[in-house]
């Protein structure tokens, strides 16, 4: 399953690198991609473990990025 969000005040290239470095090591994600240039985080999972890894996914945001907003597209 593919899920999109809008990260809203994300800094740099850099921070968002960093970012996707992160989220690429929780458990269950297949693919995570962060765009600095559009402000979007695209990762896939799998359907029964979504609600699960999408709360992972906000605390590493929050850990990493405390500025930064997260909003479901």
């Amino acid at each position: 399953m593919k899920k999109t969000f809008k990260l809203i005040g994300l800094d740099c290239a850099n921070c968002a690198a960093q970012l996707e470095n992160a989220l690429q090591k929780i458990e269950g994600i297949e693919n995570a991609s962060v765009s600095f240039m559009t402000e979007k985080l695209i990762f896939e999972c799998e359907e029964e473990k979504e609600e699960e890894i999408t709360k992972k996914v906000k605390k590493v945001i929050k850990k990493e990025e405390p500025d930064v907003k997260i909003e479901e597209l």
